[in-house]
């Protein structure tokens, strides 16, 4: 039996999800895929994971109720690439809560929560993706 293509996974595993804000879930993985045509995907500490040149740099987080998580993270090694204020960069979008200089979280509530941070998100994902690939 051959083995499931990152996208497969995810696919099976959002058939499966049973998730309040499934819906919501489902649009955000959309978004991240549409920020960028080398982002990949696969399934990583149980959730949907996106990867840039084979690296995690976006995970899906479904601990808690009535809301989910996107971690922003520079994959397993860790990255001296902080910028002046001790983060990765400077969030002009207001939707990174940072955990450690190059960690951060975003937390969505429900359908109007990411139809408002449509292009944010998508931004914060270029941004990322730009910030912790540059070697």
């Amino acid at each position: 039996m051959m083995k499931k293509s990152g996208h497969e996974q995810v696919v099976e595993f959002l058939n499966h999800l049973e998730h309040p804000l499934k819906k919501e879930i489902e649009e955000v993985r959309n978004i991240i895929l549409g920020a960028n045509e080398f982002i990949t995907e696969h399934i990583k500490w149980n959730a949907p994971s996106f990867c840039f040149n084979n690296e995690d740099r976006v995970t899906f987080n479904f601990q808690g109720k009535g809301f989910f998580r996107l971690v922003f993270h520079c994959g397993a090694k860790k990255n001296e690439h902080a910028g002046g204020n001790g983060t990765l960069f400077e969030d002009t979008t207001g939707l990174l809560e940072w955990v450690t200089a190059d960690r951060a979280i975003i937390k969505f509530t429900d359908r109007s929560d990411v139809e408002a941070n449509r292009e944010k998100l998508a931004a914060v994902v270029t941004k990322w993706i730009e910030v912790t690939s540059s070697k």
